[in-house]
């Protein structure tokens, strides 16, 4: 599009000089605020104009008076600032703007503050440690007078959206502070060793602390979950405390040797004592049923001696003949009176046993 230069040069001068009547022509006068008054005073509204704005006015009026409520949330209503109501998900009316108020709280998110963390390291909440620009915080004093590095996490989510927006200025803050005072009072009751090893006790320890403490605030705050990171001491005396810990180890594994020693040799010692017991009792009964069965039967021939003598006398003579014979091999029986014996009668007899005779 071609410019007609002379046209709006011969524009700019003339508005020039009418701008510049009152000011010696140095520039361009501003509009003043006077002249807008008058141009107000001046215009005059039209019934299509009252349409305009009135319909203008409904619009935002309605706009604010419908909301909606997602699923996850609850609708908080004030009117004029007081607490009215609170309604659950879906599209609901209020009074305009200015009435009612309406606040939207997040009940079902769970949200997460982090104590003495490495940032690189939220990913993965199993095995976080502890970052340098917080380890004040994750510093603490254990109940063996040792200091520890307790990195954690906590996770909570809102269960009163009324005593979360109007109990407690700053929620955020409170349970910050809660948390490490749990934390801190839980830490204080147990060794340095035991805040090492038994990570999940602690925390549900803490859990439930700060739970009680959130209650007793009336924050509207329900714990979900409180996880402890890799807990271990100060840089500067690890290694110490790594010597101590191989030392402590090296004896329990001692002792637990001789613990299986023992298991090992006692219970034998005891089997083979009681199988001794046994035995000498086995031995007892067996001579106590043969003394009483020799006695009774030295009894019943006794009885059977009294009731016959001459006959059991002989009885018991023929009885001890007839074992005792059979052991002294070869016998000659010579007549009491035989004077003498033939001399070349070789009788067997052995060096050192008596004539049958004699």
């Amino acid at each position: 599009m071609n410019w007609d230069w002379e046209k709006l040069q011969q524009r700019q001068k003339e508005r020039s000089r009418t701008n510049g009547s009152g000011t010696g022509g140095s520039g361009p006068r501003p509009p003043q605020v006077d002249d807008i008054i008058n141009k107000f005073k001046n215009f005059k509204f039209s019934g299509v104009w009252i349409l305009i704005i009135v319909a203008l006015l409904v619009l935002l009026a309605g706009s604010t008076m419908v909301y909606t409520v997602q699923t996850n949330e609850v609708g908080v209503i004030q009117r004029f600032g007081e607490f009215s109501k609170t309604t659950q998900s879906g599209l609901h009316f209020k009074l305009p703007a200015g009435i009612e108020k309406v606040t939207k709280v997040k009940t079902k998110r769970v949200y997460t503050e982090e104590f003495g963390l490495k940032a690189d390291e939220l990913s993965d909440s199993r095995s976080f440690g502890v970052s340098n620009d917080e380890i004040e915080v994750a510093m603490m004093l254990t109940g063996d007078l040792n200091v520890g590095l307790v990195p954690w996490i906590v996770q909570y989510r809102i269960k009163d959206p009324y005593n979360y927006l109007f109990k407690v200025a700053d929620v955020r803050q409170l349970i910050r502070d809660m948390a490490e005072a749990s934390m801190r009072l839980v830490v204080g009751d147990r060794s340095i060793n035991e805040v090492i090893s038994k990570r999940q006790e602690i925390a549900v320890a803490a859990s439930v602390r700060l739970q009680k403490d959130l209650n007793e605030a009336e924050t509207g705050i329900e714990i979900v979950t409180v996880e402890l990171g890799n807990t271990n001491v100060p840089e500067p005396v690890q290694d110490s405390f790594n010597e101590v810990n191989r030392a402590v180890q090296e004896k329990e594994e001692v002792i637990y040797n001789a613990r299986k020693d023992y298991n090992q040799v006692i219970p034998k010692a005891r089997g083979q004592a009681e199988k001794t017991i046994e035995t000498a009792k086995g031995y007892a009964i067996n001579r106590i049923n043969e003394a009483e069965g020799d006695a009774a039967r030295f009894l019943s021939r006794y009885e059977a001696y009294m009731e016959a003598k001459d006959v059991t006398r002989r009885r018991l003579y023929l009885e001890m003949m007839e074992n005792v014979l059979p052991e002294l091999g070869n016998k000659y029986i010579v007549d009491s009176q035989q004077d003498n014996l033939l001399p070349l009668l070789n009788l067997g007899l052995k060096k050192g046993v008596p004539n049958a005779g004699q």
